[in-house]
């Protein structure tokens, strides 16, 4: 089909933009010693990327929607180069932060963009697949692009890494260019309408699933190197191995999840998800110190992990199916407001405490998390239930009329 070879060409610029966002985690060690600051103020760099995301990209996005697609696209990998540019040019840490609030910004417009334009291209039986292969190929970025990032961080600078990236930019702009049809813009929901789903208490009740779940993930994943070198003792080369693995497993931990909610159900798959990725990190803090134990728990750990994201999502939808695409957002900014807030908490424990902490603080996130799921769906299957009792009302008023 004419449109499936256009939607792999943007799901592997995904790729490439995934990379740009994941990839400090696996090389934060080396940016920390280089730019002389502490792998906590590091770790700030995740911060600072979630921060600026999460909300600035809903605006950039309700400032541009009546740009056509492709060249606002273009606009963002214009962008996207530039931040790439300054942190392979410029030194200190302040230029770094700049970087990445730059590569935040252009991030999320291609990202949320290349969605729109992908679902529009395929027909609309397709165009859930669709999605899923964009989404997929930003999702490679933690399978290939961090442990690629953290060999080539060995061998060479770490620099290096973002002169590729950038380099690779271009390439993409001349996708986009020659390969990717014109799509309108449109019409714009306002930011009020969006944030108006967050006075239904099912809404925000699940929105906050998503905050712990990723908040206690990111607690544990933005130190995760320097946790396998220090605590647990691994080389360079076991690391980057571990890193590989921990990505394969989160794509089969996806595979898997959807697949689950299928089957068992959305509540099954969330809060079962959710126990094991619990279960993992505890696992890991008391074996933090066993490279033969901490390799297969790290895959555990990927695989519970990442199993939540499809559940979740469909979860989401199902609250608001009338206003799926507004949900997806909020969920998008609320994940990135937890990554935020997981890489700041993480910087303080590592600070005050230890780095073998990091694990079953992460933990006892995800913990809070399994709770507001049950909550969640709860309240949900109560506000079912009153439905349904309002429905047989209405019948049996209509019989009786």
């Amino acid at each position: 089909m004419s449109y499936t070879w256009k939607i792999y060409m943007l799901a592997i610029i995904s790729f490439l933009v995934g990379t740009s966002e994941f990839i400090i985690a696996g090389i934060l060690d080396k940016v920390a010693l280089d730019i002389g600051v502490s792998v906590s103020a590091a770790g700030q760099l995740i911060t600072v990327f979630s921060l600026a995301y999460a909300f600035g990209t809903p605006f950039l996005m309700a400032m541009t929607a009546r740009v056509e697609r492709r060249k606002l696209m273009l606009y963002a990998l214009g962008v996207f180069i530039i931040g790439n540019a300054i942190a392979l040019a410029l030194p200190g840490f302040e230029s770094l932060i700049a970087s990445r609030i730059i590569l935040a910004l252009s991030s999320g417009v291609f990202v949320v963009t290349s969605l729109t334009v992908a679902s529009n291209m395929a027909p609309p039986e397709k165009q859930g697949s669709a999605i899923a292969t964009l989404v997929m190929g930003f999702s490679t970025a933690l399978i290939v692009g961090v442990p690629l990032g953290r060999v080539i961080a060995s061998v060479y600078d770490w620099k290096a890494i973002f002169g590729g990236i950038g380099l690779l930019g271009l390439f993409a702009m001349l996708i986009v260019a020659f390969v990717i049809p014109r799509t309108e813009g449109e019409e714009p929901v306002p930011l009020r309408k969006q944030l108006g789903l967050l006075k239904e208490r099912r809404i925000a009740l699940a929105l906050s699933v998503t905050f712990f779940w990723i908040a206690g993930y990111s607690i544990a994943y933005t130190y995760i190197s320097p946790f396998l070198l220090t605590v647990t003792g691994m080389s360079e080369k076991t690391v980057s191995a571990g890193l590989f693995a921990f990505g394969i497993a989160s794509l089969i931990g996806s595979k898997l999840g959807g697949f689950s909610t299928d089957k068992w159900g959305a509540p099954r798959t969330l809060i079962g998800g959710m126990l094991l990725h619990t279960a993992s990190l505890l696992l890991l803090s008391f074996a933090a110190s066993s490279p033969v134990l901490v390799f297969p728990l790290l895959m555990l750990w990927a695989f519970s992990a990442w199993s939540t994201g499809p559940t979740q999502q469909y979860h989401l939808i199902s609250l608001a199916p009338k206003a799926s695409g507004i949900m997806l957002s909020l969920n998008s900014s609320v994940l990135q407001l937890a990554m935020a807030a997981g890489a700041g908490i993480g910087g303080i424990v590592v600070e005050q405490t230890s780095l073998t902490s990091i694990s079953w603080i992460g933990a006892a996130g995800v913990a809070i998390a399994v709770g507001t799921a049950a909550a969640s769906f709860s309240l949900s299957r109560s506000k079912s239930s009153k439905s349904g009792l309002t429905l047989k009302e209405r019948k049996l008023q209509k019989v009786e009329a």
